[in-house]
């Protein structure tokens, strides 16, 4: 276990840990069709046996997971509130967490029940995951003052677990010297602006979405991203990120906007698991390290475009010293433009 664990921590990430099994899938057997209205559909012939190319299984993932290693590669005392089942799979997951770093004290064992346990299907650089979460009984970890930390980074959690929200936005009203970094998963941007996740947004510094997803959180209009960058605002949020894919990335601190591209890759990456973990950790990281939003962005694609290097969300995250080798060598374009 990494030696500040127990220490006051720079930032708790809250949300859901699983074990993902990579099943890299051999092209020729399988095919992907343009669907108008879905976009990209893989086909996989039914009722046959097919070979696959190998198999690779790594604990200990997942949105806030995946934040909570990467603070820790940036040197921040980085801890993970999360559940596990009282199974093998759960004393993986811990064990995997304590080698990145993470102090895990907040992760609780569930006994009886079986740990997140998810499959991705690995076609070239992309991927389909199966989904399982587990329905928890989520409780929020109680603190002393002089404990409390400097950040909470909040993402995915199971469908069953929305009353939770309620229990953090509580805490946080009660501790206001504690900032919120919000990445919205799946079940929680279905909730778009309730009363709930409206509560959470208003108490945000920072708030990471893709542009898909905050146009359809916000009702924004696709093709202007003012339009989303102002909708975030409007609801609170100080710092709103939006990342564009491979056109790059815009931020907003409430008075000057940039936009960022991409780190160029070195070569063709291997697979995209956790490359909008990387860029919203990293940004946030840099935000907690005191850095302004443009030299935010200067980090963020560096670290998203390391991790598509590697299979899994983790492996590719980059120190602080790693980081600034690659922004030492950045060509002379890649830099945020102000807006």
């Amino acid at each position: 276990m990494s030696s500040k664990a127990n220490k006051k921590l720079d930032v708790l990430c809250v949300g859901d840990v699983v074990t993902d099994a990579f099943i890299n899938l051999i092209e020729k057997y399988e095919f992907v069709d343009q669907d108008p209205d879905k976009g990209p559909i893989l086909n996989i012939p039914l009722g046959t046996k097919l070979p696959y190319d190998h198999a690779e299984v790594i604990e200990g993932v997942g949105n806030a997971p995946n934040a909570s290693v990467s603070f820790a590669r940036l040197g921040l005392n980085s801890g993970l509130v999360s559940n596990v089942g009282g199974d093998d799979w759960g004393k993986d997951i811990i064990r995997a967490l304590k080698k990145n770093g993470v102090d895990t004290r907040f992760v609780h064992e569930n006994p009886g029940k079986v740990s997140n346990y998810h499959y991705v299907l690995w076609y070239a650089e992309e991927r389909t995951i199966f989904i399982k979460h587990e329905a928890y009984d989520y409780a929020w970890p109680q603190f002393r003052k002089t404990d409390l930390p400097r950040w909470v980074y909040f993402s995915s959690i199971a469908e069953n677990a929305l009353p939770y929200h309620d229990d953090i936005s509580d805490w946080l009203d009660e501790n206001p010297e504690v900032q919120l970094a919000y990445q919205p998963g799946t079940f929680q941007m279905q909730q778009k602006l309730d009363d709930r996740m409206r509560r959470l947004y208003a108490r945000a510094s920072v708030v990471a979405l893709n542009r898909e997803e905050a146009t359809d959180v916000f009702s924004a209009n696709h093709e202007d991203v003012h339009d989303q960058l102002n909708k975030m605002h409007e609801v609170g949020i100080k710092v709103a990120l939006v990342t564009d894919g491979p056109n790059g990335a815009y931020a907003s601190d409430g008075n000057k906007r940039w936009w960022m591209p991409l780190y160029p890759d070195p070569a063709p990456p291997l697979e995209r698991t956790g490359a909008g973990d990387a860029f919203a950790s990293t940004f946030t990281a840099a935000l907690m390290k005191g850095a302004d939003v443009p030299s935010a962005l200067l980090w963020a694609p560096i670290n998203s475009m390391n991790v598509v290097q590697h299979v899994g969300a983790q492996e590719g995250l980059l120190s602080e010293e790693q980081l600034d080798y690659y922004l030492r060598n950045a060509p002379s374009n890649y830099h945020p433009k102000e807006m």
